[in-house]
């Protein structure tokens, strides 16, 4: 049926959360685009004067969409070269979606949406629901065809995976910043101590170049591998000038809440490489290289202030 502008208006104002649930479900922006407009498909062909509560309904059909592309995408990353790790967005980005609250900041940082990835489909949806929307477990129950028993197993069972993968808290952007600062500094010294000094002693590091730009199949773990691995990464060469088209600009920002370094070459964006930065010193190095995940992030830092860069590597 043809859709009324009142139609049109009530989904477009509903655009913004659903696109940031189906980021959170999915990890990708393309795909969480793609599952709000095959959402939008399904409002469009719906008697939608019927529908007594149009966000419930929506909620409901976009929650189905992802729960499909979830399966889909096991299967597919099977056979992804390398490891697989979700897409950053960067500071300012919309679907980033609410964080007036902890548990919404937590739900769309990049380590607990790489934590995600240990989930199953349904525990990940009653995850995502409640912790960074609040939606009630009798609704979310009413989503996924279970009883709101079960869906508070699945609840409890998520948070469990999450919590066993972060043993240690992180530490506020503002005490964050110098702490990425000081690691610049010491990648690009050329020594490994003073990265050593800074890493947790079980600190790893983790790349996705998605076979588009070489990234280690294996993790890094230990503060000696993690700081040798980082010390080449910052170490100039032709062969990554190369690669990347030029020499980079680094610059420190922040991406799903969590401090970040940014490479951009000529406006483009390269690399991202997250931090997770605890009491205890650095745990974790994220980094994201793949062409294909970098393309929002490269609109959104033409459209934000970032000042000079801190240092221009390779």
């Amino acid at each position: 049926m043809a859709l009324t502008q009142t139609h049109m208006d009530r989904f477009e104002a509903s655009m913004p959360r659903l696109e940031a649930i189906a980021y959170r479900l999915l990890g990708s922006s393309s795909d969480a685009e793609d599952a709000v407009q095959d959402t939008f498909l399904r409002w469009q062909a719906a008697d939608v004067d019927r529908i007594e509560v149009p966000e419930a309904w929506l909620t409901k059909v976009l929650t189905n969409v992802c729960l499909n592309q979830l399966t889909s995408a096991r299967a597919r990353r099977e056979s992804y070269v390398g490891q697989w790790l979700p897409e950053p967005l960067l500071a300012g980005d919309p679907m980033l979606g609410p964080a007036d609250t902890a548990e919404q900041r937590e739900s769309v940082s990049y380590a607990v949406l790489a934590l995600m990835e240990r989930l199953s489909p349904n525990e990940r949806v009653v995850y995502v629901l409640r912790e960074a929307f609040d939606y009630p477990h009798r609704k979310i129950a009413e989503m996924l065809d279970i009883t709101e028993a079960s869906c508070q197993q699945l609840f409890h069972r998520a948070k469990k995976h999450i919590a066993e993968g972060r043993a240690r808290t992180e530490i506020d952007a503002e005490a964050a910043r110098p702490v990425v600062e000081e690691f610049l500094a010491a990648a690009t010294s050329g020594r490994t101590e003073p990265l050593v000094r800074l890493l947790t002693s079980d600190a790893i590091a983790v790349g996705d170049g998605g076979g588009k730009v070489p990234a280690r199949t294996k993790a890094f773990e230990g503060a000696v591998a993690v700081a040798k691995f980082m010390r080449g990464l910052f170490k100039p060469g032709k062969a990554k000038r190369d690669l990347v088209g030029g020499s980079a600009e680094i610059h420190a920002t922040t991406a799903n809440g969590s401090p970040a370094l940014v490479a951009v070459v000529g406006g483009r964006v390269v690399g991202i490489l997250c931090l997770e930065i605890t009491a205890e010193g650095i745990a974790a190095f994220r980094s994201q290289a793949n062409p294909d995940k970098l393309e929002r992030a490269t609109r959104r830092w033409a459209a934000m202030e970032h000042g000079e860069p801190l240092f221009h590597a390779f």
